[in-house]
């Protein structure tokens, strides 16, 4: 995902305001952000971005963000380009560790490989400062979960024109050396 100075939708939280107890947090997107995420996703619209989300402390220095995310975008159906609509819904669960924790490092073996269980848990994010920014790690979610390839119910590409050989046969790039005699 790009990232700019300012992103598109922000919901700053403070990691020192977070305590053991897990906080709800319902966020929602609103004209001009649905607006900036439209554009930063190349869609043509955004029409809601909400997230219902349990805000809680995870080890000691660590923070957990897990919910429900709910979006419904426009997107241009790739084979008649009429606007396609979907509906988002997505589980999320990040887990966030400061700056220069031990937990955030990847185990490696003897050998200096990264051991890594695709079917395992993710290694936690990493924030910076004393806030992580809820509105981003919802949008990103979103992001993956949009349909790289919308199609219209029932859109279908048309014939396709295939070249024979015969088409194919380019000109020989050594027939021009063909006139030419050896002295």
């Amino acid at each position: 995902m790009k990232h700019e100075d300012k992103p598109a939708f922000a919901f700053p939280v403070k990691v020192g305001h977070i305590s053991a107890n897990a906080v709800a947090i319902r966020v929602e997107a609103n004209a001009t952000e649905r607006a900036a995420l439209a554009a930063q996703w190349n869609i043509l619209e955004v029409q809601s971005l909400d997230a219902d989300l349990q805000v809680a402390r995870w080890k000691k220095d660590g923070v957990r963000i897990k919910g429900m995310v709910r979006a419904k975008i426009v997107q241009a159906c790739v084979v008649t380009l009429e606007p396609v609509e979907s509906s988002i819904e997505e589980e999320i669960e990040s887990i966030f560790v400061p700056e220069g924790s031990r937990l955030a490092r990847i185990a490696a073996n003897d050998t200096g490989e990264m051991v890594l269980d695709p079917d395992g848990p993710d290694i936690p994010d990493v924030f910076t400062g004393d806030t992580i920014d809820v509105g981003e790690v919802v949008s990103e979610q979103v992001a993956l979960a949009i349909d790289p390839y919308p199609r219209k119910p029932g859109a279908a590409f048309g014939e396709r024109i295939e070249s024979t050989a015969k088409d194919d046969k380019r000109p020989n790039p050594f027939a021009a050396l063909k006139d030419w005699k050896k002295d």
